[in-house]
């Protein structure tokens, strides 16, 4: 197949950007001539390696212009590329030096990049520490010494401490911390009214308490921003103990019950015991008359005198015993 001139020609073309392409991505003169004109000494050769490195020169580049426009000293470029290769955000720890140099605050590069692989947004950090940040509490639920429950939710007003930063406790911690001294607060209460009349001696024995020790922000303020009446805990707790009692008392008594319908039982059951002892014994009588009989020792004026003295026994009976009322006859 016979190419024509036209052909080659666009093909030449083609080639030619491709290998141009090519050669100015690995061979960025275009980043190193930008580096040059803003006071950034870094050469090409570095420029090359830091793409066989996996390191974009943009990134390195960029972040040494913005250190150098700044004024910042001891930023080297090796120092940024480790940083990289780490996994730290580069930009973000330049710009946090930026602005912590223009607020006067204590920054070095060490400490940045530390904080930044600690997770934490560096760049915010230093925001923060100018322009404080404010945290609204979830409602915290307290009980002063009168049993009235009391709702109250508090705006924290905090400032990032950039030496704790790395090993300090996050908001969560605060919060936790203030929601207890509220709770503490309000407990030691005599009663709701004086919290409700003063709220703010809540926030100083909360603040008096030091909670941001150990935590990676200083607590400015703590302001109460509302608080609300809920149960009557106490009247609940003494309702819920008057019944406890009452079940208490009503379990003693069936035990009472049940102890005296035992006792019943058992008199009952040695009645019936006696009265067939008795009947057993009544049972001897006319066979032991019999044998007193035959034995000549019973004559027949004794059992005579005996008989009379059982009817007379059951007259006496039965005038002691009063008549039982009869019952109408129904029509």
């Amino acid at each position: 197949m016979v190419l024509t001139s036209t052909t080659a020609l666009v093909i030449c073309v083609v080639a030619g950007f491709i290998g141009l392409w090519i050669l100015f991505y690995f061979i960025p003169v275009g980043l190193w001539f930008t580096a040059l004109i803003s006071g950034v000494h870094i050469s090409l050769l570095q420029l090359i390696l830091m793409r066989w490195r996996k390191v974009p020169p943009q990134t390195i580049v960029r972040a040494m212009i913005e250190a150098h426009k700044a004024g910042l000293q001891g930023i080297k470029r090796d120092d940024l590329e480790a940083h990289f290769l780490a996994g730290g955000h580069v930009e973000a720890v330049v710009h946090a030096l930026v602005s912590a140099e223009k607020a006067n605050i204590d920054l070095n590069f060490k400490m940045a990049t530390a904080i930044d692989h600690a997770g934490r947004d560096v760049f915010e950090a230093v925001q923060m520490s100018v322009n404080p940040k404010v945290i609204d509490t979830p409602p915290v639920t307290a009980v002063a010494k009168d049993g009235i429950q009391l709702i109250a939710k508090a705006r924290v007003t905090v400032r990032a401490n950039i030496k704790q930063l790395v090993g300090g406790a996050g908001e969560e911690t605060v919060l936790a911390r203030v929601g207890e001294g509220i709770v503490s607060s309000i407990g030691s209460s005599a009663n709701h009214k004086s919290v409700l009349e003063n709220p703010d001696s809540i926030s100083r024995v909360v603040l008096e308490k030091g909670l941001d020790a150990g935590t990676a922000f200083e607590i400015l303020s703590i302001d109460i921003a509302d608080i609300d009446i809920g149960k009557n805990i106490g009247a609940v707790l003494q309702m819920d103990q008057a019944e406890a009692d009452k079940n208490i008392a009503q379990a003693k008594a069936e035990e009472r019950r049940a102890m005296a319908v035992a006792q019943e039982q058992e008199m009952k059951a040695l009645a019936q015991e006696m009265r067939a002892k008795v009947i057993e014994a009544e049972a001897e009588v006319p066979r032991a008359m019999a044998e007193a009989f035959r034995a000549g020792n019973l004559g027949i004026m004794d059992y005579y005198r005996m008989k009379n003295i059982e009817a007379d026994t059951a007259m006496r009976e039965s005038i002691a015993t009063p008549p039982t009322q009869s019952k109408p006859k129904q029509k």
